[in-house]
């Protein structure tokens, strides 16, 4: 049985802890089944502690152990890594913010300690690292490199790319593509993330696979809705990516009736503060994603294939509250990266949006400017079998 330390910032109800380490701890479903993973929680570093957290009470009642330090707790009370793979999860909790309105949370130096553990001891053993691997570019990038250096399996990020999608489809592997538009909800910078991510496990399937990113621009506000009018990002792929929502706003919500939000010009109307993230990638290819709050409440996409009249449209569907049961396809995943100690995708997917993420909001705070970025020549292969749900 895998032996398994969580370090985390925050154990409280509906943190991604929890969320994460209680199906560690009882189980999650998975095809039709309840799943038992092979697998148990040893012991607990928190990094904060307020009234109403839940690490003691889940210590005593599943029989690990709360350490004060990460060394401690992978090292289970002894003087050697003791334990066979790390749940980190820096999300949730009291941080402060950057000047690009990112949340510093201690990613970062939450795996570096996990690494120094693991060079001091001579072993290593894989780590899961929840959501972007660091708000820095430079940090995301040691931290994949630490793990190609010492030969241990690393798995970051978001659970939209391998939750259920409706329709169930995919990018055909290596097939051509002639543009892309994502629809993502929510605030900066931790949902636009989980859409970059959700946008780049479906891009990076294309004709020759991930080349990494070239340039990119952050707009907001009426300046997006000129430049669908120019031709910079596709209202008919927009149409189609919002045609999969379950959730339009606005006149749906009054009294039910179906819309066509582009064709009736609600779009324009419920949407306060539109945003757009032009993403240009080495190869050539060009990819967008358009931030609409008001309009929508999940996440949809759309993209041109060569060749082929209609586009390709899906959402990602997420689950509701309290279960949040699509964060359980990650947990999968996680449970296949601790099996194997090779993760089911490459980080270097992560890496690619969080630093895509950080040079978008560098745009936005040096005044909505197109900065190239050749730091982001990040180069690698997407798993040619899909890794989303599907039953």
């Amino acid at each position: 049985m895998k032996r398994i330390a969580v370090i985390t910032t925050i154990y409280r109800y509906l943190s991604h802890a929890q969320h994460f380490a209680d199906r560690f701890l009882v189980g999650y479903p998975k095809e039709g089944k309840w799943h038992r993973p092979d697998m148990k929680v040893v012991s607990l570093y928190v990094d904060q502690k307020p009234e109403g957290e839940q690490s003691e009470d889940r210590a005593r009642e599943f029989g690990f152990t709360v350490y004060p330090t990460i060394a401690e707790a992978l090292r289970y009370g002894g003087d050697q890594i003791a334990v066979d793979a790390v749940l980190s999860i820096g999300e949730h909790g009291d941080y402060p913010n950057n000047e690009l309105s990112q949340v510093l949370y201690p990613r970062y130096e939450f795996f570096k300690e996990c690494v120094k553990v693991f060079e001091d001891d001579g072993r290593a053993v894989p780590i899961f690292n929840d959501k972007h691997l660091s708000y820095n570019f430079e940090k995301a990038k040691e931290m994949v490199d630490d793990g190609h250096r010492l030969g241990f399996g690393v798995l970051s990020g978001s659970s939209l790319p391998v939750t259920w999608r409706l329709p169930d489809v995919d990018i055909p592997y290596d097939h051509e593509l002639e543009g892309a538009v994502m629809v993502g909800v929510g605030g900066s910078d931790p949902m636009d993330y989980h859409a970059l991510e959700a946008m780049q496990c479906m891009v990076e399937r294309r004709k020759g696979g991930e080349t990494g990113v070239a340039a990119v621009q952050l707009i907001d506000g009426d300046e997006v809705w000129k430049a669908g009018e120019d031709g910079r990002w596709s209202l008919e792929l927009l149409e189609a990516a919002l045609s999969r929502s379950d959730t339009p706003c606005g006149l749906t919500d009054e009294d039910g009736r179906t819309q066509n939000l582009i064709g009736t010009g609600e779009l324009y109307k419920l949407v306060d503060n539109p945003a757009a993230y032009f993403i240009e990638y080495n190869d050539g290819f060009k990819a967008t994603l358009l931030m609409l709050n008001g309009a929508v409440r999940d996440y949809c996409f759309a993209a041109k294939l060569k060749n082929e009249p209609i586009p390709v449209s899906t959402q990602f569907f997420l689950t509701p509250t309290p279960n949040v049961t699509y964060s359980a396809c990650l947990i999968a995943k996680i449970e296949e990266l601790y099996e194997t100690g090779v993760a089911p995708y490459p980080a270097e997917r992560t890496l690619l949006v969080s630093g895509t993420l950080e040079s978008c909001l560098k745009s936005r705070h040096q005044g909505h400017v197109r900065l190239e970025t050749p730091h982001l020549n990040v180069q690698y292969r997407a798993p040619e079998e899909s890794q989303h749900a599907r039953r």
